[in-house]
């Protein structure tokens, strides 16, 4: 008889033997490991629907109440474990970074541009993250601060000749990206200037509509606008690399930076700057509206704000010289409130990280793919971090806050980096919006909304004026 037909079942036992074993040591590893609790709700929704049909804090503070600072939940099709603790944050963003990539919907991805930064990890990332930061250095910045204050002044003033009720919002996006504009190119072409404010429009009112392709819908124009500005930043390249000037901004930096020879395509260039953009406007603009927002509402703060810009106004002969760097370095109360309204605000609720293989954490199995969300706004709010942490209360930055409780830029290798200037830009609009003007909210309705970033109600409905420091005083 021939052995040969012993083969195949020999084969067979011979595997499975093999896979048994196997088995038995993987699910001894995993025996006292298991998915973090949490429902993944319906079949492909998920929770999706529960999580947009009310404040979307509501729903992850009523799971976190439930199931603690780890839990499981099915969002925008895909799994994900959400985690509210420093140490998670730390975990995901820092000590083991390298455990999760960055991750965007892909329709918000192809409008910002695949090749952006913030969409990588690794060497491209490492370099595009110091190219940034490099046109943000502090001597930089310095340099920026005339330009930067005689756009908010021209913005106030603008507001306040209205003489009417503005969207506070809408204007604060209008003056965050003239800012992002004067950091990433310095002087510009009026000419560009409009034909990129026109298209990034529509790209930004595109970003978060459903990504359908079909004519006339706000998607489908997005990505038209995002072809076209991929053009006009094309042509500003090409006109700056021809007349090879060096100048301290960061599209300069970009043109003039190469890597073992080998220097930023176009679209490479093209996709960091919409990137920047993006970064700049949005977030810096709903954190000025909340400062607005949260200085009206706290009369007495906002007088101690005003004597702190008034003794700097006065100083500088009402406006007369212009405001200096050192100065912007020397308001501790300012500073305080606009650290206190980042807390409170928590633009940036949380960030999207990917598994990138399977993760163990305390306990607890995070699968590769899934997406892992360190909640911000979840630690910034809890009373174990600070105390009675609804209330607005720049003292408590009077001493520094515990590690990893506070990160309204995000943390580790992904931090926003253009944090700086952020900061310096709120700083510049607070001396001025103190010491020259005043404002009253219209309306009485008071809450939030998202767009995609949380912002008051509305977009904060106000009327501006202009007044004298004195009439200010005593008003």
């Amino acid at each position: 008889m021939d052995k040969s037909v012993y083969f195949v079942p020999i084969f067979i036992l011979f595997v499975s033997i093999i896979y048994y074993v196997f088995s038995i040591k993987y699910n001894s590893k995993r025996k006292h490991s298991k998915l973090p609790p949490g429902s993944m709700g319906w079949p492909y929704l998920g929770e999706t629907l529960q999580m947009y049909s009310q404040h979307p804090n509501m729903f992850i503070s009523t799971r976190f109440k439930r199931y603690g600072e780890i839990f499981k939940s099915h969002i925008l099709g895909c799994p994900c474990v959400m985690l509210a603790s420093p140490e998670a944050a730390r975990f995901v963003l820092v000590t083991e970074a390298h455990l999760f990539k960055p991750t965007y919907p892909k329709s918000k991805e192809n409008l910002i541009g695949p090749r952006a930064l913030f969409f990588h990890q690794g060497d491209y990332h490492t370099r595009l993250r110091k190219l940034v930061q490099g046109s943000l250095y502090p001597e930089t910045l310095r340099g920026l601060v005339p330009a930067i204050e005689d756009l908010t002044v021209s913005a106030l003033n603008s507001w306040a000749s209205a003489a009417d009720v503005i969207n506070t919002y809408t204007e604060m996006k209008r003056l965050s990206f003239e800012v992002g504009i004067l950091a990433i190119f310095g002087d510009l072409e009026p000419y560009y200037k409009e034909e990129l404010k026109k298209n990034y429009i529509i790209v930004d009112r595109g970003y978060n509509s459903f990504p359908t392709k079909l004519p006339g819908t706000l998607y489908r124009k997005a990505i038209n606008a995002r072809k076209r500005l991929s053009e006009i930043l094309n042509n500003i390249t090409r006109e700056r690399k021809e007349r090879k000037i060096v100048e301290k901004n960061l599209l300069s930096c970009m043109l003039n930076n190469s890597n073992n020879g080998e220097i930023l395509s176009e679209d490479q260039i093209a996709d960091n700057i919409i990137g920047v953009l993006f970064a700049a406007q949005d977030t810096t603009a709903s954190s000025m509206t909340w400062i607005v927002k949260y200085l009206h509402d706290n009369p007495k703060l906002l007088e101690i704000v005003k004597d702190e810009q008034k003794a700097i106004y006065e100083s500088n002969g009402e406006g007369k010289s212009p405001l200096t760097w050192s100065q912007t370095r020397n308001m501790p109360f300012t500073n305080k409130v606009i650290l206190e309204s980042l807390r409170m605000s928590s633009i940036i609720s949380f960030t999207f990280r990917e598994a990138v293989e399977d993760v163990e954490y305390k306990g607890y199995h995070i699968p590769k793919g899934w997406k892992v969300m360190p909640l911000f706004r979840n630690i910034h709010h809890n009373p174990q971090f600070f105390a009675d942490p609804q209330k607005f209360d720049p003292t408590r930055f009077e001493g520094a806050p515990k590690p990893n409780t506070f990160m309204p830029f995000g943390s580790g290798a992904h931090a926003c980096p253009g944090n700086e200037l952020a900061k310096l830009e709120m700083l510049i609009f607070v001396h001025h919006l103190a010491s020259q003007f005043r404002c009253e909210l219209v309306g009485s309705e008071s809450g939030i909304q998202f767009s995609p970033f949380p912002v008051p109600l509305n977009g904060l409905p106000a009327k501006y004026w202009k007044t004298r420091m004195d009439q200010i005083q005593t008003s």
